[in-house]
């Protein structure tokens, strides 16, 4: 149908427009089928109360308010008057109430003569029948342009939502002569709470509540780390980079919803600063998840040569994170076809499938080395680490599905109102892999048990040569015999190395 196609062009994004007050600049009309149509706006609304008295200054009232809307056509066609230019507004419920067809033939959003005959409709006028549940919608209203007449200014008006729902609104006329018309103006779309969209409405109490939460896991370490200062290590530093950087992003997202949902006009400096904080954020987490897995500061010193490329991934999953970052919280998202979000989605998504192998295949070496070394304490914190990780990716992998199981269901946003849950996940899912990694290397008195010793032998270098070097020129073949004879060496090599350490980890075990 044709108006199924109107709003899937306009709903496949996952936020429709990041605005309550929707601003047109001499926007064009777009032909489909046998009208010229141009999208005003969709956004989810919560009801209000019916009222006699209705105004739109009212602080508890839901409507749409059409400001200084204005059409304006080409000076070489104002010679004649034109039809209705029609303001559209439905419930997407009543979508089916849009558009008709004569004989069951092809459906259109203008009557035709066939239906015109039938008279069901005037010829030129837009065709649409009134709800089941409230005969009162559509709200379908217009202005015509007189002769000699370049442009006409719609009278503004507020329309009260008293009905919980996703509405939308579209301009449309039938005038072939038209087709180079444009519109300016804006309309305001408010909820009973504020401007926030209703699909956006929650996230603003969630964003507060991850603050909180935040500020408490915040309180907890940096106790922790003033209590035990000399024995914090450089892993937990790095922690404590990323729970800074979480209490100033879910602070920003707070204030960022809460200044628009005051004014209508999402605060663009705000968001970009939550966006980078974001950013940062998420890269310094896959960064130090990586160097743990590597070992870093537990069986090795530091990087090594692994350092540069480390450094390279971070900054180029950055750079992907923030673009997408951008591009879906600055402006409006609608603006983006399917084809451009993937686009900005696919880098992203390459590279954390990239970290995730990385993690895995440093954490199946570090493996390797503490059992060889009997490093029991530091096996067994590993070992808790490992099991969270691989928890959370399956839950990832779970909850992916999960989301495109729901926008595949749900095309034209009816379940709006549970839109907010799917983005809210993710935060609730990396602040909980947060805490763990927090509970597992949370500054004590015996913080060192878990740092890198250099007594033990184990080597940067070592460690590297062992488990990641790669031979560009094939060996020639060693005798059986003697790869058994040198396996044999060197564990005898390792435990006669460090006796006296495995038996201090033990005694602190």
């Amino acid at each position: 149908m044709l108006l199924h196609l109107l709003l899937l062009l306009c709903l496949t994004s996952s936020l429709i427009v990041q605005a309550s007050v929707h601003e047109y600049r001499n926007e064009r009309f777009m032909s489909k089928g046998n009208a010229f149509v141009f999208h005003g706006g969709s956004e989810g609304i919560y009801s209000s109360s019916p009222s006699d008295n209705f105004t739109s200054d009212s602080d508890s009232v839901s409507f749409i308010r059409f400001e200084k809307i204005k059409f304006q056509r080409p000076e070489e066609v104002s010679n004649i008057s034109s039809l209705l230019i029609h303001a559209v507004v439905f419930e997407v419920e009543d979508r089916e109430n849009i558009g008709g067809s004569a004989y069951g033939g092809q459906r259109a959003v203008c009557c035709t003569s066939d239906l015109a005959k039938l008279g069901v409709c005037s010829h030129g006028d837009v065709i649409y029948r009134p709800s089941a549940k409230d005969s009162g919608w559509p709200q379908v209203f217009g202005v015509s342009l007189a002769e000699n007449e370049l442009s006409v200014t719609l009278p503004t008006r507020s329309i009260q939502v008293t009905k919980t729902g996703m509405y939308n609104l579209y301009f449309i006329h039938c005038d072939s002569d038209l087709k180079d018309l444009v519109v300016e103006g804006k309309t305001i779309w408010k909820n009973p709470t504020g401007y926030l969209p209703g699909r956006m409405a929650p996230l603003m109490y969630f964003y507060g509540f991850m603050s909180l939460a935040f500020v408490l896991l915040g309180i907890f370490w940096f106790s922790q780390c003033a209590r035990f200062w000399r024995e914090v290590l450089p892993l937990q530093n790095c922690l404590t980079l990323v729970i800074t950087l979480g209490m100033c992003e879910m602070a920003l997202w707070y204030f960022d919803y809460a200044e628009f949902n005051e004014t209508g006009i999402r605060p663009t400096v705000i968001t970009i600063w939550a966006v980078t904080f974001g950013s940062i954020k998420r890269t310094s987490a896959r960064i130090i998840i990586l160097m743990v897995s590597m070992g870093y500061g537990v069986v090795r010193p530091t990087l090594g040569g692994f350092t540069s490329k480390v450094i390279m991934l971070g900054v180029t999953f950055f750079i992907a994170s923030e673009i997408l970052e951008l591009m879906e919280n600055v402006g409006a998202v609608s603006d983006l076809s399917g084809k451009a979000r993937l686009f900005f989605v696919l880098p992203v998504a390459i590279l954390d499938a990239f970290f995730i192998i990385w993690i895995f295949k440093s954490l199946s070496a570090t493996f390797k080395k503490l059992q060889t070394r009997r490093l029991l304490v530091k096996l067994d914190i590993y070992r808790k680490f490992t099991n969270a990780l691989a928890v959370a990716i399956l839950v990832s992998l779970g909850w992916i599905c999960y989301e495109l199981y729901f926008k595949s269901k749900d095309v034209y946003n009816e379940h709006w109102q549970n839109a907010w849950i799917i983005p809210a996940f993710w935060q609730l899912l990396s602040f909980s892999l947060l805490i763990v990694i927090c509970s597992l290397w949370a500054p004590s008195q015996n913080s060192t048990r878990y740092a890198f010793s250099g007594s033990s032998g184990d080597t940067s270098a070592e460690f590297e040569k062992d488990d990641y070097t790669l031979t560009l020129i094939k060996p020639s073949p060693i005798p059986s015999h003697e790869v058994k004879n040198l396996s044999e060496t060197r564990l005898l090599q390792a435990d006669e190395g460090e006796p006296e350490k495995d038996l201090e980890e033990d005694k602190r075990e």
